[in-house]
């Protein structure tokens, strides 16, 4: 049998298809790498996000009062053994290394930074305090009734019936929404109660009924 000898420009057309096909199985392999560091990355980013905390109380706030429960974050600049995040134990009082025991309780992060770092100038030359409040615990309000989850919650500022209400999980099946109210302590420690007509509410009617919530709030749903 006679075997056809092929001409050099076969050759030529076969190795060109050859590179043309390798190239196009790289570019296939790196698009899929991509897709796969893409997946990995997403994930990583989506827990740094969930992880981020909120902010907290800054060291010159003249306006929030530390209470029982607070967790405060003491940082004294390069020294580290004194340097901690204490909470506020129920006497009002937080202690610290060198400082001793201080009351937290009813002050001001301002004032409790001028505190310690009068009281560490026998210890430090021109001690540099940072008072943050870290996690804002002694501020709480309530809400009983018919909502997915009643009890005690903390309390940040501008939160109002609403807010707590969303908080709380929502409305069971039988609440009444037109029968809400607020329970809130008066300076002779009697009772204050303040109606809140949900439905109305969410219509835009009565919106002034839809209140800021005061530390000691009980919001009652029927």
């Amino acid at each position: 049998m006679i075997k056809q000898k092929k001409s050099p420009g076969y050759w030529q057309l076969e190795l060109l298809l050859t590179c043309a096909l390798s190239f196009s199985s790289l570019q296939a392999q790196s698009a899929s790498d991509a897709d796969k560091n893409a997946a990995q990355a997403a994930p990583a980013s989506t827990t740094a996000q969930q992880t981020v905390a909120a902010p907290g109380v800054a060291t010159d706030d003249d306006s929030y009062v530390i209470g029982v429960d607070d967790v405060l974050s003491i940082n004294v600049w390069k020294e580290n053994d004194i340097s901690r995040s204490v909470p506020v134990r129920s006497d009002g009082k937080i202690s610290l290394p060198l400082v001793g025991e201080v009351t937290a309780g009813g002050k001001t992060p301002k004032a409790l930074k001028g505190e310690i770092t009068d009281k560490l100038k026998s210890y430090i030359s021109e001690p540099e305090v940072t008072v943050i409040v870290q996690e804002m615990r002694s501020k709480k309000f309530n809400i009983l009734g018919q909502v997915a989850r009643p009890g005690s919650y903390p309390l940040t500022s501008s939160m109002t019936i609403l807010d707590g209400l969303s908080l709380a999980g929502g409305f069971r099946d039988f609440a009444k929404k037109k029968a809400i109210y607020v329970l809130r302590k008066k300076a002779d420690g009697t009772d204050d109660r303040l109606p809140f007509n949900y439905n109305e509410v969410i219509k835009g009617k009565n919106s002034q009924q839809n209140v800021k919530l005061i530390p000691g709030d009980t919001v009652v749903i029927p």
